[in-house]
């Protein structure tokens, strides 16, 4: 199955899971992300809101304030670039949507922070396999906004960890020589580091 086929079959499943399904499935991953090490060790974490039937933070949103940690969305850098910035978010601030019709929050850019100010950055996908390789939608926002994690040999940061329904996992993807790896995945049945 090519990319393109892969992205259609795997968003075609998100989208057809029904409200009821969906509910379950955000209440047991935001349980296993509460008990997975590298949230619990973060204090600044990059979450995103759903688009297209991805995996709903919300309900982790609102526990990581709680708890004291600081929540950031990605922003679209402007001009058109395919890079990503991050203003900080809390469950209630104001939200416009961007070019591409997502959610961003609407803060002065003097408070936004580049990807390597964060501990932690959850990032949404398509599909993932065993290796930690990830399938996006095929902007490459990620992936240009976190290039500079191929220049470091022993310390990483931020970690990247893939938010997924457990059905996104497929047996292997071919990894493009620009693809950023996953530090780990959490799915409503599992948390795996690679």
């Amino acid at each position: 199955m090519t990319r393109v086929q892969l992205r259609r079959v795997m968003r075609r499943q998100r989208r057809a899971l029904t409200p009821a399904d969906r509910a379950r499935c955000v209440v047991r991953l935001t349980r296993r992300m509460q008990g997975f090490r590298p949230f619990r060790n973060s204090q600044r974490v990059a979450v995103y809101l759903p688009n297209d039937g991805e995996m709903d933070l919300t309900l982790l949103i609102g526990c990581a304030t709680r708890a004291g940690k600081c929540c950031y969305l990605p922003v679209l850098c402007p001009l058109g670039s395919r890079h990503l910035w991050f203003s900080p978010y809390r469950p209630g601030d104001s939200l416009r949507p961007n070019r591409l019709r997502i959610l961003e929050p609407v803060h002065p850019t003097s408070r936004r922070v580049r990807a390597r100010a964060l501990d932690l950055i959850l990032v949404p996908l398509v599909a993932f396999d065993e290796a930690g390789n990830r399938l996006g939608m095929g902007g490459g926002y990620y992936d240009r906004s976190l290039a500079f994690l191929t220049h470091r040999c022993y310390w990483r940061k931020p970690r990247i960890v893939g938010v997924a329904y457990d059905f996104q996992r497929v047996p292997v993807l071919t990894p493009r020589s620009w693809d950023i790896p996953l530090d780990a995945v959490v799915t409503e049945i599992t948390a795996k580091t690679f």
